[in-house]
């Protein structure tokens, strides 16, 4: 006599595989978040949205996000023959998220210059929580004659800024650094002088 198989057998091998396959539909699915995570967490590099999220004005809870209006503006000294001036006028930032800005410089004169840019927030409450993380108004800039060139300003606006202020406008004024002009002079006149024949 031949004894027929036991069915419990059978039965556990087949809730293994359901188990299996269930198990790798989820690991699926969750690995679009965890490299999301890793690559923000990890590595500190920031992921475009989506259509969707990016649409999203609403935080987990259902609350509206908060957004604030940042005003550029951009003039220069009379003494410093530049053109310069915001990319745009405007922007509406989250508070926490990263932002960048460009300005736009131009040289103008016949010879290089070294111009300094001299930032202001207003109103002037504001200005402890508009935190800029890279600026061109960290260090001196200097343009060749005729040169021109994009100026990046990356900024967060703190989430404790007060709610009663919903726009800051930032300005820059751009000044003649002269003493670093004049180092510039000899250099040039230098070079001009070897490159005539």
């Amino acid at each position: 006599m031949t004894t027929p198989a036991p069915k419990p057998a059978r039965n556990a091998g087949m809730v293994r595989l359901i188990g299996v396959a269930l198990g790798v539909f989820v690991l699926t699915f969750s690995l679009v978040p965890l490299y999301r995570i890793a690559c923000e967490k990890v590595f500190g590099v920031r992921l475009e949205r989506g259509a969707s999220q990016a649409a999203a004005t609403h935080d987990g809870a259902g609350k509206a996000r908060r957004t604030v209006r940042v005003e550029f503006d951009g003039g220069v000294n009379s003494k410093l023959p530049w053109a310069f001036h915001p990319e745009k006028l405007t922007m509406d930032v989250v508070p926490g998220e990263l932002n960048e800005a460009l300005y736009y410089a131009r040289n103008e004169s016949e010879r290089p210059l070294v111009g300094s840019a001299v930032p202001s927030v207003a109103p002037a409450r504001a200005s402890g929580f508009f935190n800029k993380t890279e600026c061109f108004c960290f260090t001196a800039q200097t343009l060749q004659a005729g040169e021109q060139r994009e100026m990046p300003v990356r900024f967060i606006v703190d989430p404790d800024l007060p709610d009663d202020v919903s726009t800051i406008t930032l300005s820059y004024t751009f000044y003649k650094n002269d003493a670093l002009t004049e180092q510039l002079a000899p250099a040039s006149t230098a070079a001009a002088a070897h490159a005539a024949p």
